[in-house]
């Protein structure tokens, strides 16, 4: 039991989602789900949630069959099984430096034997029921994403090594973050950053994992599959929303 994102990728398909930065609504993950999206990223990084808010999305995303995720704050252990209790399927990390920092992300996020999670059963993350704990345990492991963000020049140097890491699923780029380490802020045409997403790959490609990125355009999302990225985010809610509604005021003023 990997779940349909793991078997999707493993299977070379293309996997897309998005993030929600803003609408913390009991709708939005229905909203996702209906437009097609296979997997929604709750921030925690950027946002004042708590984990009330979290698990309120997380739950309700969880029963459309979109896979929710939560990105949180920092690599500690207390974030990882708080977001993982809460119900969702998986964690992005941020700011993933080494080899060492991904096999204690790992550690906290997988029960034993795998590694060292807390465990309580019949809560949110296993819908309350009552069943086989240790397979349960087992299936839980198989199934859950773990997804390292590069975005420094320490975790550009240690790609190859995170890549390595047994338990690590996603390599996701984080564009801005990184530009802003290799002095280059922005430049994301830049060729130094550009080959940084290549190696980024070939890492991922190389150890059977798979690159991720946060695509701003159709047009972005080409160069970053032409490179060989295979989960893309289309976005995050509130920059969406406000692209469509200035489009559509624009075009409605245009009439008058």
């Amino acid at each position: 039991m990997t779940g349909p994102i793991k078997q999707a990728l493993h299977s070379g398909e293309l996997v897309l989602g998005t993030f929600v930065f803003e609408f913390a609504t009991t709708g939005i993950g229905r909203l996702v789900a209906g437009a097609g999206a296979q997997f929604v990223i709750y921030d925690a990084e950027h946002t004042g949630w708590g984990w009330e808010t979290l698990g309120r999305v997380v739950a309700t995303t969880r029963p459309t069959g979109v896979e929710p995720y939560i990105r949180v704050p920092t690599a500690e252990r207390t974030q990882i099984s708080r977001a993982l209790d809460a119900g969702a399927r998986g964690i992005m990390i941020p700011m993933v430096d080494s080899a060492d920092q991904a096999r204690d992300v790992v550690r906290w996020a997988k029960y034993p034997p795998d590694g060292v999670r807390g465990a309580a059963f019949g809560v949110a993350h296993d819908d309350y029921v009552v069943t086989d704990n240790v397979a349960y345990m087992r299936d839980t492991n198989a199934r859950t994403m773990v997804i390292t963000q590069i975005e420094t020049v320490a975790g550009l140097e240690s790609v190859e090594e995170i890549a390595a890491v047994d338990g690590v699923d996603v390599l996701w780029v984080g564009h801005f973050d990184l530009t802003n380490s290799m002095g280059i802020p922005g430049q994301f045409d830049h060729p130094d950053y550009l080959a940084a997403l290549d190696r980024v790959a070939k890492a991922a490609r190389a150890a059977g994992k798979f690159a991720g990125f946060m695509a701003g355009s159709k047009e972005e999302a080409a160069m970053l599959i032409a490179r060989g990225f295979k989960i893309l985010a289309y976005g995050g809610d509130l920059w969406i929303y406000q692209a469509a509604l200035r489009t559509g005021l624009r075009e409605v003023r245009e009439l008058g």
